[in-house]
């Protein structure tokens, strides 16, 4: 995937073709496009982020429906999952279930060995019976490194600060791996 995902206030219409499929109903809109077109950058910025990582460690199409997506105050987006999600990140050496849960989900996963913009994935199971899933990004990853770990506990988990979509575009498009 090319660095041109990322986007400019010009394109609001134009919808990548990757999104196909996943915004229909978003905030109430009637089709893909239409849902494409209403998200104000942030959360266009956002979608870009997020699926520029997820295509990176093959996990793209594992999104089904997006259901709400956020660029400010964190990265992150809720969504539908095309298969059984904890099934194939609990196959995978890259991810990881320690430390991943919060008090209010029912799991989760973290990415391994990424110090910055690490994936980190949280379910509930509903009552429907269903999964509800969410994936955010996390500007220190909490198992990157010792330091990348301390960093993450204190800003992050401590302090409660959720970097915007500008703080991890650099750490997503440049692979900025710094500590």
């Amino acid at each position: 995937m090319s660095g041109n995902l990322s986007l400019r206030r010009s394109d609001v219409a134009e919808m990548p073709a990757m999104f196909r499929g996943k915004l229909d109903g978003l905030y109430g809109r009637q089709s893909d496009e239409q849902a494409y077109s209403a998200l104000p950058v942030d959360k266009r910025e956002a979608l870009a982020l997020l699926a520029r990582r997820l295509t990176e460690v093959g996990l793209w199409t594992a999104v089904g429906r997006i259901v709400n997506v956020y660029g400010l105050g964190g990265v992150g987006m809720y969504f539908n999952a095309t298969v059984d999600l904890v099934s194939k990140l609990r196959g995978r050496k890259d991810f990881t279930r320690a430390f991943a849960r919060h008090r209010d989900n029912t799991g989760g996963f973290l990415e391994k060995n990424r110090r910055r913009a690490s994936l980190h994935f949280l379910y509930i199971n509903a009552a429907s019976g269903e999964r509800e899933w969410h994936v955010h990004l996390d500007l220190y990853g909490p198992l990157g490194s010792i330091v990348s770990s301390i960093k993450h506990l204190f800003y992050e988990r401590w302090r409660k600060f959720r970097p915007d979509w500008r703080m991890m575009k650099p750490f997503v498009f440049n692979n900025v791996a710094e500590s």
